[in-house]
């Protein structure tokens, strides 16, 4: 993400691919096992293995396919939040509604160099967006703290605060 982009620029971010091998570990290596014991010569523990190897990989195709489709694009009014495969859905998130961010990262993330970045808003229908899978190099918060203060001030919203 280029920071020297103006306010109208579109930013569209992707999960990386990296994030579906940490969310799937687990059922990767159950896969992984399955395909293994289902190789063997014992014919009743293989068939069986085989049968449940398959569909782990049926599953584990449909979540690879789910989170390639995510998509987010930043604007200059809103986040946009597109997700689904065989039922796409189009979540919007008014900038000036933006009042947090917090940033986070596993294990696994940390050795990948991705982080989650999570935004939290008064918006009644997305009070909390998740980008989860994005490039540690990335500028996301201040990038978008940056609208969300242009848009409040374009809105005349103000935060009172009560200390």
């Amino acid at each position: 993400m280029n920071m020297r982009q103006d306010n109208n620029t579109v930013i569209t971010l992707r999960p990386s691919v990296w994030q579906f091998f940490i969310n799937e570990l687990p059922m990767l290596l159950l896969c992984i096992c399955a395909f293994a014991v289902g190789g063997l010569p014992n014919k009743e523990i293989g068939k069986t293995a085989l049968a449940i190897a398959g569909l782990l990989s049926l599953c584990l195709l449909y979540r690879f396919i789910y989170l390639r489709n995510i998509r987010y694009r930043i604007g200059s009014e809103q986040i946009i939040c597109e997700h689904g495969v065989f039922q796409r859905s189009v979540n919007y998130m008014e900038l000036y509604r933006v009042v947090d961010f917090a940033e986070h990262q596993t294990l696994l993330q940390q050795i990948c160099g991705l982080k989650s970045v999570t935004i939290f808003s008064m918006d009644r229908s997305t009070p909390r967006l998740e980008l989860t899978g994005m490039a540690n190099k990335r500028e996301i918060v201040s990038h978008i703290r940056q609208r969300v203060e242009i848009n409040k001030r374009r809105k005349g919203v103000y935060e009172i605060t009560n200390r």
